[in-house]
């Protein structure tokens, strides 16, 4: 999916501009191309009322952790303003994945057998081909999803070869208490290995570390929106 630096038609809200200093900032740093990092502006838990400002300020990619909660306001938001792009950034159930594919442009956390087998039946079925990224857990947290680094390879080769989707890349959250830069760079070094050239990665706190080691998609929500 095109990356998008946002066409200004409004002022940006403080927060949206401060994050777009500091993407821009971070490329020219690390030697990248702007339009090469899509912002993905997490909205989940806010309101229209918070998200219109950002819609109307150019920001067309949005992310959102929850299916229901993306069902109850986003169908009116994309009606009323084309283009908008929303990537699924949570957690997915099997059975909510007719629903997701229907809805989202992206998915990021394909992550075991049940979800592969619901998304493949659910892309035939309705036609849609959402971008798909693949979790990994790069810390190895039981209580986070994700696979293991270990198993990425293969997990990956399954999609492809078992369920017959097409990942665009990998997502990955290092844990809140270690450094995120081994995490980013373990993540990317899975992803070269495998040919996938899309990595989701980096959110409000460290999405510049993110940038550094390939990010290509970062999801910023409480930096643009506030705490939740």
């Amino acid at each position: 999916m095109a990356s998008e630096t946002p066409v200004v038609t409004a002022p940006l809200p403080s927060g949206l501009a401060a994050v777009e200093q500091e993407i821009a900032r971070a490329c020219k740093e690390h030697g990248r191309d702007r339009a090469a990092v899509t912002l993905i502006a997490v909205s989940k838990t806010f309101g229209a009322d918070a998200i219109l400002p950002v819609i109307a300020s150019g920001q067309r990619v949005f992310g959102e952790n929850r299916v229901q909660e993306a069902k109850a306001k986003w169908p009116a938001l994309i009606a009323a303003h084309p283009g908008l792009v929303l990537h699924l950034i949570g957690p997915l159930q099997s059975n909510k994945a007719k629903e997701a594919v229907a809805l989202f442009d992206a998915i990021h956390s394909v992550d075991r057998p049940s979800i592969c087998e619901a998304l493949a039946k659910e892309i035939r079925s309705q036609g849609r081909h959402p971008q798909l990224f693949v979790q990994v857990n790069t810390g190895e947290e039981p209580q986070k999803a994700g696979v293991a680094p270990q198993e990425a390879d293969a997990f990956i080769a399954a999609c492809r070869d078992k369920y017959g989707l097409d990942i665009a890349g990998l997502m990955c959250i290092p844990p809140v208490d270690q450094a995120a830069a081994p995490h980013f760079a373990l993540a990317a070094k899975i992803a070269a290995r495998n040919g996938l050239k899309n990595l989701s990665m980096g959110m409000s706190a460290d999405f510049a570390t993110a940038i550094q080691f390939g990010a290509t998609h970062v999801r910023v929500g409480s930096a643009i929106f506030g705490h939740r």
